[in-house]
């Protein structure tokens, strides 16, 4: 008589998968961090106003935005967006702040009328994104 394969007991047959470690995902960086030199500079080229003028008035709004997250406010701030401070918490070297940030379709910011980012209704503003210069005035 033939000798049959052994087979494993029942308990055996049913055991667990091997065990797999799920890594946490890392999150998708689409370009490199943009500093405040680079902000100065893009500012300065789409505006077309002169750096020694744009580079104040950037570093007091930085200033502004930071002291309002600081302070756990909420920024609706388009197009760039609606910012909710979510957790804060102290460290050593300062404080960490989660947020969370919103930013509207771009086919609904296609849809608004140029010139109305900010605006109440019946409201009118520039088309200019950016603030007009003392010159221009």
């Amino acid at each position: 008589m033939p000798k049959l394969p052994e087979t494993k007991p029942a308990a055996e047959a049913a055991a667990a998968p091997e065990p797999v470690v799920v890594e946490t995902a890392k999150p998708v960086v689409a370009a490199p961090e943009l500093g405040k030199k680079e902000l100065v500079e893009q500012a300065v080229e789409r505006s077309g106003i002169k750096k020694r003028d744009a580079k104040p008035v950037i570093e007091a709004v930085l200033a502004l935005l930071g002291e309002a997250v600081a302070e756990g406010r909420e920024l609706n701030l388009k197009p760039l967006g609606k910012l909710r401070v979510t957790r804060s918490q102290e460290r050593s070297n300062g404080k960490v702040f989660v947020c969370k940030l919103r930013q509207p379709d771009a086919a609904a910011a296609a849809a608004r009328k140029p010139g109305q980012e900010n605006a109440e209704e019946g409201e009118e503003t520039s088309s200019d994104p950016l603030a007009e210069t003392a010159a221009d005035r």
